[in-house]
């Protein structure tokens, strides 16, 4: 695993754009013409492009600045807004009649309907190519490394591309590049490029079938643009690396893949940080496989934090059930991303002692009231304090285990106090959920919680009377 003992500046030069999202459902066809009809409900926006890149920067804890060029137009207020917002030192050159990348997508039932652009693509002015460089040489002192996201926008030309990476190598600065079309000599003496499989053949000429033909296009690739490195990304199978001249393929191990959106800027971000601190090449490959690994697992274009490849590599040898359990410390971060990410958090806590219908009825309404729900379990010493010396029937660990593998639960947390009131301040949920019995009292953590919501329990399900059900048996 890398080391980060200090906080990197990084500096991030590319196409920047607005991934605008318009989610809705549909319910009919129009009577104009055969096409959905999708009735508006919620619009966001985020950063898109080299955005991404900074997003991932930002979530990993690195310092950023990004030069990029817009338009004269209100995108680009939106976007240097939202730039201000996440933290990034922005450098934006104007250059009048170009249109800001914004891309807009409508949503319906988390299904794409349709994507319309509003952009520019053709590529910017000389006088915004010397505006850059003037800002790039003023700049170049404050950052450790830099990383080029071409997303084929106009923004890198083959002139500016070749300026800044001879200009970076007096000051002895690494430029790291996430290429773009089929010319990769534009790109030539940058440390290393992170072309995906597909783009890699189509700039080297190589079909790549096997470990010859890998090996062929990493070399071409290297000889064509003059590189230290040379690197491919393979998606689930991880990332190419030519080292004197012996290709070395660091796999990426995803627990579970639900979109690739995205991973190729969490890739670009994750060597990008881990090389700004000095760490060899074989440990950044280890440690931007990892965050691939995370991001591939969420759905959209997502980022990465440490504490999350952390907990993922670690939970590379436990089993998926396992995962579900935490401490109160992970929880608490757990909490945080969740809510970055306008989650709705659901708690209730409880012994869960021998599981029946009940409880997974009533776990499963608990789910119901928001996106994500944490369960509190009663300890072993919790419970006996709470029901007397013969209980819990089963242990902590089993109990947890448990109820950890129901569908319903995200998370369980065990605690040992009498009370959840100390894990429900860390915790700080939505939504607070209990029995129908504790109508008209007064509820734990109800002063913490925004809401709380009361549920009936199945008829006739107790562990109690299970217990009793047992005994009688027995006799």
């Amino acid at each position: 695993m890398i080391t980060y003992d200090k906080k990197p500046n990084i500096l991030v030069i590319g196409d920047l754009m607005i991934d605008h999202y318009l989610w809705g459902k549909c319910d009919r066809i129009s009577p104009e013409a055969p096409v959905q009809v999708i009735d508006i409900k919620k619009e966001t926006t985020v950063l898109g492009g080299a955005g991404n890149v900074i997003n991932n920067l930002l979530s990993l804890g690195s310092d950023v600045g990004v030069i990029s060029v817009v338009g004269d137009d209100d995108t680009a207020k939106e976007l240097k807004s939202m730039l201000d917002k996440e933290g990034a030192k922005s450098f934006l050159i104007e250059q009048k009649g170009r249109k800001t990348s914004k891309k807009s997508r409508i949503m319906a039932s988390h299904s794409q309907v349709v994507r319309y652009d509003h952009e520019s693509k053709n590529s910017i002015s000389f006088d915004s190519e010397k505006k850059i460089f003037d800002k790039f040489q003023e700049l170049i002192n404050r950052y450790d490394i830099i990383l080029f996201s071409d997303y084929g926008k106009g923004v890198i030309t083959k002139e500016l591309s070749k300026k800044i990476i001879e200009y970076a190598k007096k000051y002895d600065k690494k430029v790291i590049v996430d290429p773009k079309g089929e010319d990769y000599s534009m790109y030539k003496g940058a440390y290393f490029l992170t072309p995906n499989k597909k783009e890699a053949q189509i700039a080297s000429k190589v079909e790549i079938e096997n470990d010859e033909t890998l090996k062929l296009a990493l070399e071409k690739l290297k000889e064509q643009a003059e590189l230290h490195y040379s690197i491919i990304t393979l998606s689930e199978q991880g990332i190419a690396l030519l080292k004197d001249e012996e290709v070395i393929i660091r796999p990426t191990v995803a627990r579970e893949v639900f979109d690739v959106t995205g991973a190729g800027d969490t890739v670009l971000a994750a060597l990008g940080f881990a090389l700004s601190l000095n760490n060899n090449i074989e440990d950044a490959l280890e440690f931007a496989n990892l965050a691939a690994g995370v991001v591939v697992g969420k759905i959209g274009s997502a980022t990465v934090t440490l504490d999350e490849i952390e907990e993922y590599k670690s939970s590379l040898n436990k089993s998926s059930i396992e995962l579900h359990i935490k401490s109160f410390e992970k929880i608490e971060k757990i909490v945080k991303r969740l809510k970055k990410q306008n989650k709705k958090i659901v708690f209730t806590n409880g012994c869960f002692d021998i599981l029946h219908k009940g409880h997974v009825s009533y776990l499963d309404v608990a789910k119901s009231f928001g996106d994500v729900l944490i369960l509190g379990l009663n300890s072993d010493d919790s419970v006996k304090r709470l029901k007397g010396e013969n209980r819990p029937i089963n242990i902590q660990d089993d109990r947890a285990y448990i109820v950890s593998a129901l569908e319903c639960v995200d998370y369980v947390v065990i605690f040992d106090e009498d009370t959840p009131y100390e894990l429900i301040s860390k915790v700080q949920p939505d939504v607070l959920v209990k029995g129908a019995d504790y109508e008209g009292k007064e509820v734990v953590g109800s002063d913490i919680a925004l809401e709380t919501k009361l549920v009936e329990f199945v008829d006739g399900k107790s562990t109690t009377k299970t217990i009793e059900k047992i005994k009688k048996v027995i006799k």
